[in-house]
């Protein structure tokens, strides 16, 4: 029986392919949007990054902005095309890093709030749901509530850690397994170039 299924999970190998390439798929919008936003705000971005009272208070903000920005857009298109997965994954979690570390670590986990569920930081999860609360009080009086919420709940944004830390590990894994066979341009630059 062991045999027979440790088999059939055998077979599978010719489509494992498909793990890097979804998440190579998952993450490109999200790395080109990201540096999109940047290079379409560079001024304001670069203010945030530079500024101690309201921001990240990081040296060169407008260097650190460029790195930023240039590594998203290149990480977006390189992840969507396979072209050189390992190299870009590192500057890529990176940027995923100082987000979780210096933007994201004081709200605790949670990306989108849930009273029902604190991991740290839980005062963040009270100050999002107080939020939370006012403006669905808001616009349960003066909005259209029951047409905001007929597709799903009305939430509100926690900033926690946890879409940059997801992130984060899709990245490390495609550092380790690479960008997949096939339906990647380093698959096929490696046929025809790597020395076997």
């Amino acid at each position: 029986m062991l045999t027979t299924l440790h088999q059939l999970l055998d077979k599978t190998r010719s489509i494992d392919f498909l793990a890097p390439l979804a998440m190579r798929l998952y993450l490109a919008p999200v790395f080109w949007m990201a540096g999109m936003n940047k290079f379409n705000s560079f001024e304001d971005t670069a203010a945030w990054f530079g500024n101690k009272e309201w921001g990240l208070g990081l040296p060169m903000p407008e260097l650190m902005t460029f790195l930023a920005t240039a590594t998203e857009i290149a990480g977006g298109i390189m992840l969507l095309f396979g072209l050189g997965v390992r190299w870009i994954s590192i500057p890529l979690m990176v940027t995923m890093a100082v987000a979780i570390f210096a933007v994201h670590w004081g709200n605790g986990w949670q990306a989108i709030a849930d009273p029902k569920m604190c991991l740290f930081n839980c005062d963040s999860i009270d100050g999002a749901v107080n939020r939370l609360s006012a403006a669905k009080s808001l616009l349960q009086e003066h909005g259209n509530y029951s047409w905001l919420t007929e597709s799903g709940n009305f939430v509100i944004s926690n900033n926690g850690i946890e879409w940059a830390t997801t992130y984060f590990i899709m990245l490390l894994a495609l550092f380790f397994i690479g960008s997949g066979k096939y339906l990647s341009a380093d698959y096929w630059l490696c046929r025809k170039f790597c020395n076997k």
